[in-house]
């Protein structure tokens, strides 16, 4: 059936393939998504009946975005050198067999470590998406393919809360995971029978920098881990201790590491682009924000609002709805003004929904307290999102768009992955007081302090932001050795030609 498919970059806009290609990609890309935000709503079903504590909780989400955040650079650069269709079908593979092994977790322990495992099979096929999209199709058509990906994953987002709630009050969080397997077969089909092959064909000889990676990837684990553990073991604990030294010395590793090397995951020369660096910096502590206020929200609904699963899912799906409904419509106005104003503008507006959410306590009521709150937060992810992705990558060299695209959405990752380890710490939540109403509820308020001030620097941050439109700035090119050679292993020659990408409808870098 592999050989149906069209040659890479051949394939037009409304043709079968075309719907094959793109079929794939959402369903791909969107089973991702869906896991994240389904897993969120079932935490309170999988703290009662695992007896998690707060760090087993952490560790739950945070073992998956460790693994993602650490390896979707290396996963991309494996696409690019030995197949992107292969990497993406071995990912998809990955995901459904460890979310199977998710689904049978019998302990904290076991959930967590199958997570990871998750983690790795979506860092696999999560670049593989857009990569995809970008060979596989004629010129011309590109960004009307991206266009309607990014449009129709952001509805996976949508309805991932309301189905999560559905899947863990129908039978249990269980088939929260055990939904990715039928999902993962049906995307292995159509990828066979309608994506073409397609690699770099510049990115010959040698192998992907897997020493950078392996350092990237103990420097953030040993981070996550003595923020996460600190709490409950102290600081003065010796796993604490020897975890956050290790920490520390592989990321200061990976960076030196990247500095010496003739073909680095990151090109440091990227960072000296200001934009570049304000924007990404912008996005670690927005989505940190994000990424916190997000795992507190369905706790705080479900134990001291009494809300049932499904309703906690339906609770914040204003969110992404505004987001749906006007991203699009910011990232033309970025395209036209200029992107500062929204970067401003949208962290600020982020804040005052965080602020707002404060009111959300015990006896609270939807409509006077959560929506008017989620709908301000709403407005101001759809104000800042898209534009800071926009700017992420006009910044970035044209044949460096696909990294400048890794880099913002690992660092993306990294900073909710980061909130998860330290947040409710600062709140003051350990062992098992978040089953606690009250304890809860004081938790969540002087978090939704902290994550405001985070949003509130984010918008600080893009006062440094060059004012004009996007892409008037001539980013400046790293240093390059570019040697002419042919794909490995897959039969198309030549690199496939990167697009600038204007905004897309679904704003966020997939970031699943």
């Amino acid at each position: 059936m592999s050989g149906a498919a069209a040659p890479a970059g051949a394939i037009r806009w409304g043709s079968p393939t075309a719907r094959g290609v793109l079929a794939t990609t959402i369903l791909g890309s969107g089973m991702a998504m869906l896991d994240g935000t389904i897993v969120n709503v079932a935490l309170p079903r999988i703290g009662e009946e695992l007896h998690a504590s707060v760090a087993g909780l952490q560790w739950i989400l945070d073992g998956y975005l460790l693994a993602l955040a650490s390896l979707i650079l290396i996963a991309g650069s494996l696409g690019d050198r030995y197949g992107r269709r292969r990497m993406f079908v071995l990912g998809v593979i990955w995901f459904g067999v460890a979310s199977v092994l998710c689904g049978a977790a019998v302990s904290t322990e076991m959930l967590v470590v199958t997570r990871i495992l998750q983690g790795v099979g979506g860092a696999l096929l999560t670049p593989g998406s857009l990569a995809i999209l970008q060979s596989s199709f004629a010129r011309e058509d590109r960004a009307r393919a991206i266009g309607a990906w990014s449009g129709l994953g952001g509805i996976a987002a949508a309805i991932g809360p309301l189905l999560g709630g559905l899947l863990v009050q129908v039978w249990s969080w269980r088939l929260a995971f055990l939904i990715n397997l039928p999902l993962a077969a049906v995307c292995v089909w159509l990828a066979r029978r309608y994506v073409p092959e397609s690699c770099d064909g510049q990115r010959t000889g040698g192998h992907p920098d897997f020493v950078a990676a392996a350092l990237g990837a103990v420097g953030l684990a040993g981070i996550t881990a003595a923020l996460v553990e600190a709490p409950a073991r102290g600081i003065g604990d010796p796993i604490v201790l020897v975890a956050g030294v290790v920490g520390i010395a592989g990321l200061a590793a990976f960076i030196r590491v990247q500095h010496r090397s003739a073909d680095p995951l990151v090109p440091p020369a990227l960072f000296a682009n200001r934009t570049f660096t304000l924007a990404n910096a912008l996005t670690l502590v927005v989505y940190a924000a994000l990424g916190g206020v997000m795992m507190l929200m369905v706790l705080q609904l479900q134990i001291s609002l009494g809300y049932s699963p499904t309703a906690a899912g339906l609770a914040g799906l204003p969110i992404t709805l505004v987001m749906l409904l006007l991203s699009g419509r910011s990232g033309a106005l970025a395209q036209k003004i200029g992107p500062r104003v929204q970067l401003v503008v949208g962290p600020m507006l982020v804040a005052a929904g965080m602020l707002l959410l404060m009111r959300v306590g015990p006896g609270a009521t939807y409509l006077g307290s959560v929506l008017p709150a989620v709908l301000v937060f709403g407005l101001g992810l759809a104000t800042v999102v898209a534009p800071v992705t926009a700017t992420v990558l006009a910044a970035a060299p044209d044949r460096y768009a696909g990294v400048a695209s890794g880099v913002n959405n690992a660092i993306a990752r990294s900073g909710g992955l980061l909130a998860i380890a330290v947040l409710p710490a600062v709140a003051g939540l350990s062992g098992a007081a978040y089953t606690d109403p009250a304890a809860l509820t004081a938790g969540w308020r002087t978090a939704l302090l902290v994550c405001a001030a985070l949003a509130v620097l984010g918008g600080l941050l893009a006062l440094g932001v060059h004012g004009g439109v996007l892409g008037e700035e001539e980013p400046k090119e790293p240093p390059e050795n570019p040697e002419p050679g042919e794909c490995l292993h897959c039969g198309v020659e030549g690199p496939p030609t990167h697009i600038r990408p204007a905004v897309h409808p679904g704003g966020a870098p997939p970031a699943r």
